[in-house]
């Protein structure tokens, strides 16, 4: 007769998680990393909710990974009816856990920590302090005061001011949205299209950053609201879009990232997920880019790493203690690829027309068009 395993009689937790970002397209957002990632952990048995946008973000129709969808308000739209949306979904799925990882609605989400937590929703999201002292607008003060290498800066709301910016700061510069996009300008008539293409997209202000050559290191990081860091994991990227962004990367054996990261998380009592965006020179000085207050898009790569991030914050949000971790596998490369996802056209038309994307049952494949 077969002995039983030693975890035949582990009942798994039974929990509920929404999370947003679902747009894994070339700017990919991080929720289908998060998913992925907090799938893998053998301590949940995991229902995952997304919220969506628009109904072309890919993850919502990944069924392996999202078990149901339903459609959020644009953050532009306020606390309310994002509030309002959340209870209607909550009465439906009894949500645990909520990851926001989109910027932009960061702030929505924070105001509202109070209110869902009497819901019963947990967060693990960095106060407004914390979230507004590392904003691009104000990194240069933050990093000033806590002795970092941050780029000098300006911040402009018109585009005359481009001119006497870049005499403060001078040729190449960075062109950089309050949330997203950076465009490197070598004369007055480039920072000027890249001005109004970002104003176009994102608003005001625009920060006008000094250009700093070097490696581009990208650092993950989780903290427990307390300065102590859960887990830090440098990665260089490997391949770079015309957007900036990684499409191939490795995981990177450097103490000094890793202290970098430490000391950002203690001196802010940083609470939940970051990245740090580091440019380091020639000669070793490590420059802060930007501090992005939520999960990278490659996060998953933290959990095959052996840190495995997405679901260490969901332990912390559920009150949970998390031990932080020591060690993580040096050289962990992750490449970036494009699938061809398949769907049906009803089920892009039952998200656009009504809000929610139920399970895709093997019983209901069959949809008619006419």
């Amino acid at each position: 007769m077969k002995k039983p395993s030693a975890n035949t009689n582990i009942v798994k937790k039974k929990i509920v998680v929404a999370v947003t970002a679902l747009n894994a397209i070339d700017n990919p957002g991080p929720g289908v990393a998060v998913i992925r990632a907090i799938r893998e952990c053998p301590d949940f048995d995991v229902r995952i909710i997304g919220l969506s946008y628009e109904a072309l973000e890919p993850g919502l129709y990944m069924h392996d990974l999202v078990d149901k969808t339903y459609q959020i308000p644009y953050p532009s739209a306020g606390t309310d009816s994002l509030m309002a949306r959340i209870i209607y979904i909550h009465e439906i799925e009894i949500i645990d856990v909520i990851i926001p990882n989109f910027d932009a609605e960061l702030y929505n989400f924070i105001k509202l920590r109070d209110k869902l937590t009497d819901l019963g929703i947990n967060t693990f999201l960095p106060d407004l302090d914390q979230f507004e002292s590392r904003d691009k607008i104000k990194l240069y003060e933050f990093g000033q005061k806590h002795g970092l290498l941050v780029p000098a800066d300006k911040v402009i709301y018109q585009v005359k001011d481009l001119k006497e910016a870049a005499e403060e700061i001078g040729y190449p510069m960075v062109v950089k949205g309050k949330f997203y996009d950076a465009i490197i300008a070598n004369t007055l008539e480039q920072a000027q299209k890249a001005f109004y293409k970002i104003q176009a997209k994102w608003g005001l202000p625009i920060i006008v950053q000094e250009f700093i050559n070097g490696t581009e290191i990208n650092i993950a990081a989780l903290g427990d609201g307390k300065g102590n860091s859960i887990s830090v994991i440098p990665m260089r990227k490997l391949y770079i879009t015309d957007k900036g962004k990684a499409w191939a990367g490795i995981t990177l054996d450097d103490s000094s990232f890793i202290e970098l990261a430490r000391k950002f998380i203690k001196v802010t009592k940083w609470r939940g997920g970051c990245e740090l965006e580091i440019m380091q020179t020639a000669d070793g000085k490590p420059y802060i880019m930007e501090v992005n207050p939520r999960f990278p898009a490659w996060i998953y790569l933290t959990a095959a790493a052996g840190q495995n991030q997405p679901a260490s914050l969901v332990k912390l949000a559920m009150g949970q203690q998390v031990v932080p971790f020591k060690h993580y596998e040096v050289g962990k490369m992750f490449i970036r690829y494009a699938w061809d996802l398949i769907t049906d056209v009803g089920e892009f038309q039952k998200i656009s027309g009504t809000g929610e994307l139920q399970e895709k049952s093997k019983y209901d494949l069959n949809v008619s068009l006419n």
